[in-house]
């Protein structure tokens, strides 16, 4: 039986894998069939089965297939790309069910289908991956999904945290600063320091909107579509939105494929089969891909996007006054990075000083899992009887760079319901059976034990418990894991973005962002945050539940300080009204705010009003991002609008082409994840701005 978590998942736009710590050492579980990833995409067949993985990925293809002989727009039944929406309440609809999905409940299933890669043990805990530029309500979801897929103890951590784990077995001899490159489903750069074998998070920077699927969409955009246009008549196809996306979409596996072969040769030949597509064009004439393309074409189409990589990476470490000479070596994560193209980039601009000692696909949930052996698992419910066994405290480094460590081992007497014999002893023995503690006496004052440890690998204990006369007694925790190779995983996950609030400003007039001291980017967690003499805006009688103070949260990134608090993402309303207070309030009191955020980022929220002398403790509830819907980009559009009157040197150009994307995905016809993209890009814009 397990007594550590063990178990990692990690997850991306277009696929999800599993992790579990065997012998020590993390374990890439084969899919279904026999892959180390998953699709992640979910369908619902007529008889209203849910499928998952590969099985639903063809279930795409037919669906492309038939859509390619009419290129007419269908009811979908088959979904991909929902951790673009995940985190709001946008759903997917399916008409063979008459029901409709959140994008939780589509990664619920995923989390399922994982599950059962591991059929020899009933899976309840897990470490679960999170991108770094993740916001609140996006990581409340995965918490969400995974409660769904039957989780009953869920622990994140963020995907650059889990690969410097990966990294950091490997890493004795290594120091200095390092950058984690993530080109996957988005990109994410993250700049670590590793120093005496601990590994600490400096900065992290990223672009939720950019990732290989910009890679795919320019093959198709630049090359394919260019191709059948000049080969074929199809103006009534390409002049038609829901055609041209029907067409793109059935295309769109030649384009991977074609990405992926010119990583490995100068030349690839898109050819599709024999009456695949099942259409003609205008003239009558069969449509046929017959494509040559080189590494040369490819690097044409995607050279732009990765430098839009680059230029982040640049940017990150200028602010940290760092180059890419300062780097002693960078981490490749993602199957995109595999690219000879972007490889060169990186060499050029950044640093060639690549470290090949990990696998870019697999080094996330193998430091997942790492992670994993370091957290026991919760006693969710207790098992019967659970109490009449000794109860001991044993106290140990979760990791370290040390082969020999130190534990310390007691009985504590007041919560053992049994009999405790007057002479307990304690065997340790590391779990490949190649060291034993021998018998030492233990009792209610703690005893140190020293243990060795097996280099580069997470290193099991089991404690083994006997009376006087060599009878073995039950106790518990009767096991405990120390991982060597790596030190200081408690400080290891930070604060991806600022937390702070609104906050008027007498001199400027209005509300803008202001940070929370103690709560800043890139504090380590757990953290906590003060706010003092912030002000009450109305007079709060007592028992009167309709006198509220509203205090808004949000989440800003770096360049956040300062601005319009819209142009940042709101975490939740904090509401405290008048029923529980015990006097009045007068308008223009203290309030006094304290913000805990554990390692998990749930954060406690506490306001004190020192006028009347009362607390309010609060937990703070993460709700869910509504929909971009037509009313709100209306409304944002006239925020746009105010903006750039008072900050007419933003240009009428630039000015115009924000306003006209978001005329553009006003349409209700634009999917929804375009729609928050281009939002959240007027945003990062507004903010250069102000």
């Amino acid at each position: 039986m397990r007594t550590h978590i063990d178990y990692g998942i990690y997850f991306n736009n277009d696929f999800c894998q599993i992790a579990r710590m065997e012998d020590g050492m993390p374990v890439i579980k084969k899919s279904d069939t026999m892959k180390d990833a998953m699709a992640l995409c979910v369908a619902i067949n007529k008889r209203q089965d849910i499928l998952v993985g590969e099985q639903a990925y063809n279930v795409l293809k037919n669906d492309k297939v038939r859509a390619s002989k009419t290129f007419e727009k269908r009811k979908s039944n088959t979904f991909i790309g929902f951790i673009r929406t995940i985190g709001t309440n946008y759903i997917y609809e399916s008409s063979n069910t008459c029901r409709s999905f959140t994008s939780e409940e589509l990664l619920a299933e995923c989390f399922k289908k994982l599950k059962t890669f591991n059929a020899d043990e009933e899976l309840k805990a897990v470490v679960i991956t999170i991108p770094a530029k993740f916001l609140y309500t996006q990581s409340e979801a995965v918490k969400k999904a995974g409660l769904l897929a039957g989780f009953k103890q869920i622990e994140l951590i963020q995907e650059p945290v889990a690969a410097a784990i990966g990294l950091g077995l490997g890493s004795k001899g290594k120091k200095g600063f390092f950058l984690v490159f993530d080109f996957q489903g988005e990109f994410k750069v993250t700049l670590c320091k590793l120093e005496d074998g601990t590994i600490s998070i400096a900065d992290t920077d990223g672009d939720n909107w950019l990732g290989q699927e910009n890679i795919t969409e320019a093959i198709i955009d630049e090359i394919i579509v260019p191709y059948l246009k000049q080969n074929y008549a199809l103006d009534s196809i390409l002049n038609d939105c829901n055609k041209k996306e029907n067409l793109k979409e059935f295309v769109r596996h030649f384009a991977v494929e074609a990405k992926e072969q010119l990583n490995n040769k100068e030349l690839h030949c898109i050819l599709s089969n024999v009456g695949s597509f099942q259409y003609e064009d205008e003239n009558g004439e069969e449509l046929e891909l017959v494509i040559e393309i080189s590494q040369q074409d490819l690097a044409w189409v995607s050279r732009p996007i990765y430098q839009k990589a680059i230029d982040i990476t640049i940017d990150l470490l200028k602010r940290n006054n760092k180059t890419g000479k300062d780097i002693e070596h960078l981490i490749f994560v993602g199957e995109e990075t595999y690219s000879p193209i972007l490889r060169n980039l990186v060499k050029e601009q950044i640093t060639d000083k690549i470290d090949s000692s990990v696998d870019p696909m697999t080094v996330v949930a193998k430091g997942a899992a790492l992670f994993a052996s370091t957290i026991p698992i919760n006693n969710l419910k207790g098992a019967p009887g659970d109490k009449t066994k000794i109860q001991l405290d044993i106290k140990h480094e979760k990791a370290t760079i040390e082969l020999d460590e130190f534990i310390s081992i007691k009985v504590i007497k007041e919560k053992t319901f049994g009999t405790i014999p007057d002479k307990v002893y304690a065997d340790v023995v590391r779990s490949d059976r190649a060291w034993s503690s021998g018998e030492k006496l233990i009792g209610e004052k703690a005893s140190i034990i020293e243990v060795p440890l097996s280099e580069g690998q997470s290193n099991a204990f089991v404690v083994n418990a006997y009376d006087e006369a060599g009878k073995k007694l039950e106790c518990r925790p009767n096991q405990f894991s120390i991982l060597q190779g790596i030190g200081g995983l408690d400080g290891m996950q930070v604060l991806p973005y600022h937390i702070g609030i609104a906050k008027y400003f007498e001199a400027e007039g209005k509300e803008l962002f202001m940070t929370i001291k103690g709560l800043e980017k890139n504090k380590n967690l757990p953290a906590i945050g003060v706010i003092n003499g912030f002000k009450t805006k109305i007079d709060i009688r007592p028992g009167v539940a309709s006198d509220v103070i509203r205090i808004p949260i949000y989440q800003g990134d770096y360049n956040a300080e300062g601005t319009n608090p819209v142009l940042n993402n709101l975490i939740t309303e904090v509401i405290i009204s008048g029923e529980t207070f015990p006097k009045l309030l007068p308008e223009g009191s203290d309030v006094n705010i304290t913000i805990k955020v554990d390692k998990s980022q749930i954060m406690q929220f506490t306001a004190q009003f020192p006028t009347i002398e009362h607390t309010e403790d609060l937990k703070i509830e993460i709700k869910q991002t509504e929909p971009i819907t037509p009313k709100y980009i209306d409304k944002f559009k006239g925020e746009l609008i105010l903006f750039y009157s008072d900050n007419p040197s933003m240009g009428k150009d630039r000015f115009r082409f924000l306003l006209g994307e978001l005329i553009r995905v006003e349409n209700q016809e634009v999917v929804q994840d375009e729609k928050v993209k281009v939002v959240e890009q007027v945003k990062i814009e507004l903010r250069k701005w102000q």
